[in-house]
């Protein structure tokens, strides 16, 4: 099946999920299951959301073979499945269709007004913020976000109002196999190196996803991005899609308004909103701006499409507290690409005041490590403390020579690789009453912050 044929949810029958308790697969399978679809699904260990899809109707298996397919008619693989999986083996050799992730999200949103929601960075807050608003508007979007979403309780749902809102990945090029009306673009930057190879081909599959969009469809972008707005600027030169820019800079259609610390305000045409946000940082009141201009464009009325923001607390792992003690506090962080970084310790430093800011950093995969050793030790060196942790291989084998002292090497001041028996100990002592620690990184560095708070407690 090429990348460009999406099947109708009819079509597929009975639906096996191999790996459904990622949290991507699990979005899918949860929505699936809502609209009527029979499934069936495994992973390697038994994790708490597939108990919730057992409960919804879903039949479940824990480890890995191949009867657990049984009368499946169409399998879908997670990215990390690998060729020799039974399962996938069995599905291949029946010549079932497998599909990717993304390919039967696109065949469950149908005949959906679709809103994906695409970017470097930013996109599992965009596009929890654009549900969080429809929904205190009054609509009922289906959605499915990649991370796990406290405002909501949970990281997909099946909605009634025929909107679905989606984050659509670039790493893999599967944000291709989306059909959306209105597209969000928060920034366009050169990452995941791994798969495209060149700064060029990142941005050329970006001029592909906005190629997507229908006669009536229209781009949400960011200006205060310098790849956004020259995406939006291409876009627009190739004429018939309508293109919104939000953010800061006099281009902006929405337009955002610093008005002193912790008061923005958004303004489209001469009507200006207030907006009440319960998550720091310049990035998120871009990202609530780009949440706004969709809320219009489906007919919200400004004033509660503002007022619905108030509700976002955001999103797990998204500066996340974990717990304050002696007056630290204690927050965790996904960034894992230098411009994440810099934009949560920036964050940190606006929510520590005139306090210290300490961080601990957990680099992730080794080809982003020898990318951008000097760009996230530049990040890191806006802390008073940076220590740094071995890097998290994820789905990467070692790079020789590729190693967290590459970071290090770059970092001044007090900052230095640390072990991981004496991380929690060593920040909890270097805390002083209003200081902030932050733990960072997408590896499994989040497992350090209820460390940090007991030691801070010891």
């Amino acid at each position: 099946m090429s990348a460009h044929t999406i099947p109708s949810l009819e079509s597929l029958g009975k639906v096996h999920f191999i790996g459904i308790g990622g949290v991507g697969m699990s979005a899918v399978a949860r929505i699936m299951v809502a609209r009527g679809v029979p499934v069936s699904g495994s992973d390697a260990k038994d994790l708490p959301v597939m108990a919730d899809l057992a409960a919804a109707g879903a039949r479940i298996a824990v480890g890995y073979a191949a009867g657990n397919l049984g009368d499946a008619q169409t399998v879908v693989a997670g990215s990390a499945i690998r060729d020799d999986n039974p399962e996938l083996a069995a599905a291949r050799q029946a010549g079932l269709p497998v599909l990717h992730r993304s390919q039967a999200l696109a065949a469950t949103m149908g005949g959906d007004t679709v809103v994906t929601v695409a970017g470097t960075h930013g996109k599992s807050t965009t596009t929890s913020m654009v549900t969080v608003l429809l929904q205190a508007a009054g609509l009922d979007p289906s959605f499915a976000v990649g991370a796990n979403i406290p405002a909501l309780g949970v990281n997909a749902a099946h909605g009634t109002s025929g909107i679905f809102v989606a984050e659509a990945d670039e790493s893999d090029g599967s944000f291709l196999n989306y059909r959306p009306r209105i597209a969000v673009v928060t920034n366009v930057e050169p990452d995941h190196l791994d798969y495209y190879g060149t700064a060029e081909a990142v941005y050329e599959s970006f001029d592909r996803f906005t190629a997507l969009l229908p006669a009536d469809g229209l781009l949400v972008a960011c200006a205060d991005d310098a790849g956004a707005l020259a995406l939006a600027e291409r876009t627009r030169s190739r004429g018939n899609t309508r293109v919104v820019l939000y953010g800061t800079s006099a281009a902006a259609d929405v337009r955002l308004h610093d008005d002193g610390p912790g008061h923005v305000a958004v303004s489209a045409g001469s009507a200006r909103f207030s907006l009440s946000l319960q998550v720091p940082g310049r990035h998120n009141a871009l990202n609530a701006a780009a949440a706004f201009a969709v809320a219009l464009e489906l007919g919200v009325d400004p004033e509660a499409a503002a007022a619905g923001l108030a509700h976002f607390a955001g999103a797990s792992r998204r500066f996340e507290l974990k717990g304050s003690v002696r007056g630290v506090r204690v927050y965790d962080d996904y960034a894992h690409h230098p411009t994440e970084v810099r934009a949560a310790l920036t964050a940190a430093r606006s929510v520590a005041g005139g306090h210290k800011v300490h961080v601990l950093f957990q680099p992730h995969l080794f080809s982003r490590t020898r990318e951008f050793a000097a760009e996230f030790a530049g990040a890191l060196n806006l802390a008073d403390t940076a220590l740094v942790l071995d890097i998290y291989p994820a789905r990467e084998d070692p790079i020789p020579g590729v190693t967290s002292q590459l970071i290090a090497d770059h970092l001044t001041g007090s900052g230095r690789l640390v072990n991981p028996d004496d991380a929690a100990e060593t920040l909890a002592k270097a805390a002083a009453d209003g200081d902030v620690v932050l733990t960072v990184g997408a590896g499994d560095v989040t497992a350090f912050g209820p460390r940090i708070v007991e030691a801070l407690r010891a």
